[in-house]
């Protein structure tokens, strides 16, 4: 899973990605000091898998893994180039989902582009630049689409069609996900839709960066942009990024003493994932034995075929059935033998939907 960290200069957006994924990028007080993107993968904290290698201890353990591109900041104009606008831009195309920071705290000492605080309008500055950037490529889109619709082609009508739905709908100042999300568009087409890299396609994590003393953002400031999620259909997660920078740079014991002295249970990274994971409608599933124990991401949904592939696109075409048990089932009987004698370890064919925190094993043909 990629995500891609945007908002408006000198948010936290570095800070933040430094916390996360601690790559010591320069995050200093003044805008564009990130210009080329940067990229971490973090792991995905999974407490389930501390759960399973106290019964089947590995050689490794791998968890879910979340890749972060942390984004220059998008200015006012961006879409027509200010501030290097579409350069930057153009980073944000490939990810599976945007992370937008917002700034929800007051510090006469940081400064803000516009001068003052106020997470509304910003969120509002860059989705203006998204929908720009995304209605300047349906319109240079159509243009080709509608030479080759001439010949008669399926595709290419059924490409225009598609452009046509979603010119109007930027055009009024809403996002692509809100097309997305009224059903109008069949399983072809939003297939199809992926092919552009909309930016405004793409769900949005809001990332409400407090200051500490509004850890757990119940705030008036973060409660504006919660609003302005729950409107949308998206989320929120509130987060310190100055207490998880000082955070990052602890070992295991300091860190967790220093979350319990604030009232966290843990650090930002956690929340995010989860939060990022249930957005997008991710799930993960895992496989257990003495070499690894490993976390792998799948879509709520998926089949077992469908979730063998994630290993390797061979198993998929070649499943033949999975073995399949639960984690209170390996809790209560300690191992997979116990498990299989007690009846407990299910055989699966190609119709079975995987399901969040499923142990499975994948038997594949030649």
């Amino acid at each position: 899973m990629e995500a891609g960290i945007v908002g408006l200069p000198n948010v936290g957006k570095s800070t933040l990605f430094n916390a996360l994924t601690s790559a010591g990028i320069p995050s200093e007080n003044f805008p564009f000091c990130t210009i080329e993107p940067n990229v971490g993968v973090v792991p995905v904290p999974d407490g389930r898998l501390d759960t399973i290698t106290q019964y089947i201890p590995p050689q490794k353990v791998i968890p879910a893994a979340l890749r972060l591109v942390d984004i220059a900041g998008i200015v006012k104009g961006a879409s027509e180039g200010e501030g290097l606008g579409n350069k930057f831009l153009s980073h944000i195309r490939s990810v599976d989902a945007i992370l937008h920071v917002v700034r929800c705290f007051e510090d006469d000492d940081i400064t803000h582009v516009d001068g003052s605080v106020d997470p509304i309008r910003d969120i509002e500055v860059i989705d203006t630049e998204l929908m720009l950037s995304d209605l300047a490529t349906v319109d240079s889109a159509l243009q080709k689409a509608a030479r080759n619709a001439k010949s008669g082609d399926k595709d290419a009508k059924a490409r225009l069609a598609l452009l046509q739905k979603c010119q109007p709908v930027l055009a009024e100042g809403k996002p692509i996900r809100n097309l997305i999300a009224s059903g109008s568009l069949d399983p072809e087409e939003l297939k199809a839709l992926k092919s552009f890299g909309f930016i405004t396609a793409k769900q949005v994590l809001y990332v409400a960066n407090v200051d500490e003393d509004d850890l757990h953002g119940e705030g008036e400031l973060v409660s504006r942009v919660r609003a302005r999620a729950e409107e949308e259909g998206g989320a929120v997660v509130p987060v310190c990024a100055k207490l998880e920078s000082e955070l990052a740079e602890l070992d295991d014991a300091d860190r967790d003493e220093m979350l319990e002295s604030v009232g966290l249970e843990e650090p930002a990274l956690a929340a995010l994932a989860r939060a990022a994971y249930k957005l997008l409608g991710y799930q993960s599933y895992f496989t257990a034995g003495e070499k690894e124990v490993r976390a792998w991401t799948i879509p709520i949904g998926a089949t077992a075929p469908q979730a063998a592939g994630v290993i390797h696109t061979d198993f998929e075409a070649k499943f033949i059935r999975a073995e399949v048990y639960t984690l209170d089932d390996l809790v209560q009987h300690k191992e997979e033998k116990a498990i299989r004698d007690a009846g407990k370890l299910r055989a699966e064919g190609k119709a079975y939907v995987v399901q969040d925190g499923d142990i499975c094993h994948f038997l594949t043909g030649a």
